[in-house]
């Protein structure tokens, strides 16, 4: 579980530590606090996307740290059979890794710079992004609002059917071998067109890697062309403006430059401080700047004795830079696109032209490995078809037990698992199996089942995800759920039947949850509240825990729309009373 978080220079968190607690913890603010930076802070520290938009305004650095109690994680690990791909634990990756752990728990740092560079730390070791995402998949399960458009998307819905059966690195190999198999069926393809067709191409890929081997390129060449090219045109421009400073600061036009009227001031200076002692930092600072000054003279004036114009070396490369113009216009996505890609066109045309040159020789021996690749894919297919089929009827009735905890008593879901049509392998499988997956729901009594993504609800999506979350829970092992307004296009009984579920789901697993429905906040066991202030003209968000008459007053604002009155306030404590009293 999730014991703290602290937060640095995030967006518009200048500071906060906030500590938290196992069960059923509720976030909470006005609208336009700033409730989701908290969970884009924790996204971030996960391994979510980092970038210089998310440090606060004139910082340095943004920085979040995060503690995680792991029960059993300092537990000796019989590491002789793990490999990378068989972790199955914290502990399992933490030793894999080499990583070491007290207590239990373990800290996760990460930050983000100014300059764009972000780093991450798992204890004390350095570790990379990848590294960081791979390891707290197995700590924290984030629900956004975004991920109820996956359920529109029927494509989504085989994912979730994958996870809930386990067989996520199953279907991970079939699409590497699928992938493979297509890739093999090209190549036959290219090999059995007729000798005049495959003459034709080996001629173009053969012009082309000739003309691109010709040209010479080297990485990043475009790039410091550009650079020099704009410097070798503006010559002049540039010559007049390095005159300009070396004359103000010399002193060579005016008589009197800036290092020249810093000497005298140094002067004054030194005898001031001779009057006066308590000048000595002042004198010391003066210093500095006139050493400084000094400097910079020297160096702009050797910068401008090192300017030489030279025409034949300006020709040469705008010469270059059309040739480079022209190779990506033939061979590159665009003529703006990274002069890599016109050196990835020549590999990739280099490998065809192998390909296209092979004999008959060659392409009886592909011939033969395609059809022990179809073999071997048709029976991998048939077998995933078979763990699919299995877990979409365990599944179904899971998802509707919990529905009828949120509300929906009368409701109907099924996952339909339909075999893809063909004759052909490639026709009769897709990517990731033979399987077309796709779930149906029949919200009210007599209506027929239908497709989820054409007539639920928003309301019926929340319930539907919450249910998947909660179904997919229970299969694994993450001790952390956070919900990020589940609540939306809910409301009245529903809302309460969300509570009283999220208040069940956390007898077993820490539950953080961001809601604006007073009806679901009353069931937590913790609550926070996110607040936003305005302090010497820059936005401050900071988080703290409410308890007692302060939570009262909190349940009060959100029924009655960010303010509130006795009314309300009484109403809040009826309801907090209701709500410990439906679990005691």
């Amino acid at each position: 579980m999730l014991e703290d978080l602290r937060i640095k220079n995030f967006a518009l968190i200048d500071s906060a530590a906030l500590d938290f607690k196992n069960g059923f913890t509720v976030l909470s603010g006005e609208t336009g606090a700033g409730k989701s930076l908290l969970i884009g802070a924790l996204t971030f520290l996960l391994g979510g996307k980092g970038g210089v938009e998310q440090i606060r305004t004139g910082c340095p650095m943004a920085q979040v740290s995060g503690t995680f109690y792991i029960k059993g994680l300092s537990s000796p690990v019989d590491g002789s059979k793990i490999n990378e791909e068989e972790i199955k634990s914290p502990a399992e990756w933490l030793y894999v890794h080499g990583i070491e752990c007290e207590d239990d728990r373990v800290l996760i740092r990460r930050a983000v710079r100014d300059n764009g560079k972000a780093a991450a730390w798992i204890g004390d070791t350095p570790v990379t992004r990848a590294d960081l995402v791979s390891f707290c998949s197995f700590l924290v399960d984030i629900h956004g609002q975004h991920e109820h458009q996956s359920l529109m998307k029927v494509s989504e819905h085989r994912k979730f059917l994958d996870s809930y059966a386990g067989i996520n690195e199953k279907v991970e190999e079939f699409s590497t071998l699928y992938s493979n198999l297509v890739s093999k069926k090209k190549q036959l393809e290219d090999m059995l067109s007729d000798d005049k067709t495959r003459r034709q191409k080996i001629d173009v890929l053969e012009f082309a890697v000739k003309e691109i081997d010709e040209a010479k390129l080297k990485p990043n060449e475009d790039k410091e062309l550009d650079e020099e090219e704009t410097k070798l045109s503006s010559f002049e421009k540039l010559f007049a403006d390095i005159q300009a400073v070396n004359s103000a600061l010399d002193g060579s036009d005016s008589g009197e430059g800036a290092v020249s009227l810093l000497k005298k001031i140094r002067s004054a200076s030194v005898h001031s401080l001779s009057l006066d002692p308590s000048l000595e930092k002042l004198d010391s600072r003066l210093e500095s700047v006139f050493y400084e000054l000094s400097d910079l003279a020297a160096e702009y004036s050797s910068y401008e004795q090192s300017l030489v114009f030279d025409p034949d070396r300006l020709a040469f490369v705008q010469d270059r830079q059309t040739l480079i113009y022209n190779l990506k216009k033939k061979y590159a996505s665009s003529v703006d696109a990274p002069l890599e890609e016109v050196l990835k066109f020549k590999n990739d045309a280099v490998k065809r032209l192998e390909e296209l040159k092979g004999g008959s020789e060659s392409r009886e021996s592909l011939e033969k490995e395609i059809a022990v690749n179809e073999k071997n894919l048709l029976s991998i297919a048939a077998e995933i078809s078979e763990e699919r089929s299995k877990a979409a009827q365990n599944m179904s009735v899971k998802v509707m037990d919990v529905l009828k905890n949120l509300g929906m008593k009368d409701a109907r879901f099924s996952v339909r698992v339909n075999q893809k049509n063909g004759t052909e392998v490639l026709a009769k499988c897709g990517p990731y199996g033979m399987d077309e997956v796709e779930f149906l729901i029949a919200a009210n009594p007599g209506n027929p089942l239908q497709s989820l993504a054409k007539i639920a609800s928003g309301g019926e999506l929340s319930r539907v995800m919450l249910s998947l979350k909660t179904v997919l829970a229970a299969s694994d092992n993450i001790e952390t759920l956070i919900f990020d307004e589940i609540d939306t296009g809910v409301g009245g009984e529903v809302a309460v039947s969300l509570g009283q579920h999220l208040k069940n789901l956390a007898k077993n697993r820490q539950i953080l949850c961001i809601t604006h429905l007073a009806s679901i906040a009353v069931y937590a066991d913790n609550q926070m509240k996110i607040v936003k202030s305005v302090s010497e003209g820059l936005t401050h968000t900071d988080v703290k825990p409410v308890e007692g008459e302060e939570r009262v007053k909190e349940i009060a604002r959100m029924l009655s729309g960010d303010s509130y009155s006795q009314e309300s306030i009484e109403h809040a404590k009826a309801m907090l009373r209701s709500s410990s009293t439906a679990f005691n």
